[in-house]
């Protein structure tokens, strides 16, 4: 195609790489925005105290894994945050607050802890979880810049951020907030790392994405093995089968056939529409899903990552050829091992 001088003459010049004239009234708007942020950040450094390595040795001590969670902004650091646990040696975790108080407790084992993240340590929808945490004594650890706060006041060992302002000019937005909440959570990470001496191959092992010809993971590393299943024959009643839920933290149970064939499960979900039902004098086969989706122990765990994705369930038994369960594996196994 032949380009006409007109149409070279009219045709932009440098498109995409020409930069804006700098204004003076944004970049001192920006500046003020990053020294404010930063003065908060040297604030919360000077504030650090025992109840910081009070929290360090509970979350050390956690024989299973630390639940974050927060609402709105919060909840977007938090997820954050538990991501930065996770990939640094400390098995983490986000479970929603609403979301927690329509059967994600469940989630949430005798052996975790919780960082719950409120600026005004008031947020409604924290108040189950903190319910859940004093009931069961899973320690609790409350974020917050409020120190009379109801989470403060509930915490096992509150982190009570300094007051600094926020950022935007309304003093309303969370902006210097959620930056201290993820700094100080940065904080904790980090000196968890060097308490435990996590080295460089530490990290490689949970940063696999970056290795070229890594081996995927299939469902058998990641499993639950049969020995810890929750499993209960068709014919028990509902009783027997919510101690069994109970006593396991997959938030299920398999209901098994005659053969030891997995028939069906029976999740929190299958609970709540039997609410009004008298549940608990129910068979286990009249409650429970038959035909759950399923996986084997050869398959790739994001496969089942899949599966769980497309049907939005946590947890899916892993069968032998004869049908029968020999393993398990949930959200969080994969959420540990990097495949989600």
């Amino acid at each position: 195609m032949t380009v006409t001088p007109e149409a070279k003459q009219n045709a932009p010049q440098n498109v995409g790489h020409t930069p804006a004239p700098a204004s003076s009234a944004d970049l001192a708007v920006a500046r003020r925005v990053l020294e404010i942020e930063a003065t908060a950040l040297h604030e919360l450094a000077e504030s650090l105290d025992g109840a910081f390595c009070a929290a360090i040795d509970l979350i050390e001590g956690l024989k299973g894994r630390l639940v974050i969670t927060g609402m709105g902004k919060s909840g977007h650091i938090a997820k954050k945050i538990a991501a930065t646990f996770a990939s640094t040696g400390t098995p983490s975790f986000f479970v929603h607050p609403a979301e927690a108080s329509h059967g994600d407790l469940g989630m949430i084992g005798k052996d975790d802890g919780v960082l719950a993240l409120s600026n005004s340590g008031e947020t409604p929808e924290l108040s189950d979880i903190i319910a859940f945490t004093r009931r069961f004594n899973v320690p609790l650890i409350g974020m917050t810049r409020k120190p009379n706060s109801s989470l403060a006041m509930q915490s096992d060992c509150p982190l009570v951020l300094p007051a600094s302002p926020e950022a935007c000019p309304n003093k309303q937005a969370p902006t210097t907030s959620t930056t201290a909440m993820l700094a100080c959570a940065d904080a904790l990470a980090v000196t968890l790392m060097e308490r435990r001496g996590f080295s460089a191959e530490d990290f490689r092992t949970f940063h696999p994405g970056g290795k070229l010809g890594q081996r995927l993971l299939h469902v058998r590393d990641v499993m639950h093995p049969a020995d810890v299943l929750p499993l209960i024959a068709k014919d028990a009643l509902m009783s027997e089968a919510l101690v069994t839920m109970t006593s396991h933290s997959f938030g299920c149970v398999g209901v098994l056939g005659d053969r030891g064939e997995l028939i069906g499960i029976v999740t929190d979900g299958d609970l709540r529409r039997h609410m009004a039902d008298n549940i608990v004098a129910m068979k286990v086969v009249d409650v429970m899903t038959a035909g759950p989706k399923v996986t084997s122990e050869m398959a790739l765990a994001v496969e089942a990552l899949a599966i769980m994705n497309d049907r939005s369930i946590t947890a899916l038994f892993v069968l032998d050829d004869a049908q029968v369960p020999v393993g398990l594996v949930h959200i969080h196994d994969l959420l540990r091992s990097g495949v989600a």
